[in-house]
């Protein structure tokens, strides 16, 4: 980790955004809010920076993208913070890369994806992470963020 100063390490955590999410503010407002990916970005930054973190965000409509940034995030970030989209529900590759890595990841959703359609209840992304946040809208990424850098910081203090 970096330092901000000689008390305040600094973490970075990747920001995983999967398919479609470049459509938020356009795509089903009423389960999906009002916001912009770009918004969604700049409060997570303002978050992180609240934090002593940064966040590099990524939005992918292509899993292998995902895959290989999830590989990427080796050495260079302590954590990954991940809305998978639909691939939530499809994709063990997602799932292996996440448990390859074996980076403290935490999920989120913007809607309560366990009240939608039944084929959006199983998470494949959620028995490899350290934790999953759904339903409460863009707070879903700023909880996140704050739990993942939470869990960062006291593994930091047990060492």
């Amino acid at each position: 980790m970096k330092k901000l100063n000689s008390s305040s390490p600094i973490i970075s955590i990747l920001v995983l955004h999967g398919p479609n999410l470049n459509l938020l503010g356009q795509r089903e407002p009423g389960i999906y809010g009002s916001l912009t990916l770009a918004e969604i970005n700049r409060l997570l930054e303002e978050k992180a920076l609240e934090l002593q973190a940064v966040v590099i965000p990524v939005q992918s409509n292509h899993e292998g993208v995902l895959v290989d940034q999830i590989h990427g995030a080796l050495g260079k970030h302590q954590g990954i913070l991940i809305n998978a989209g639909a691939y939530t529900h499809t994709s063990l590759a997602l799932r292996d890369a996440i448990a390859g890595v074996n980076l403290p990841t935490v999920e989120v959703h913007l809607s309560n994806i366990y009240r939608r359609e039944d084929f959006r209840h199983h998470s494949f992304i959620a028995p490899v992470s350290i934790g999953q946040i759904s339903g409460f809208g863009v707070q879903s990424y700023l909880l996140g963020l704050q739990a993942l850098v939470d869990h960062l910081r006291n593994q930091v203090k047990k060492h």
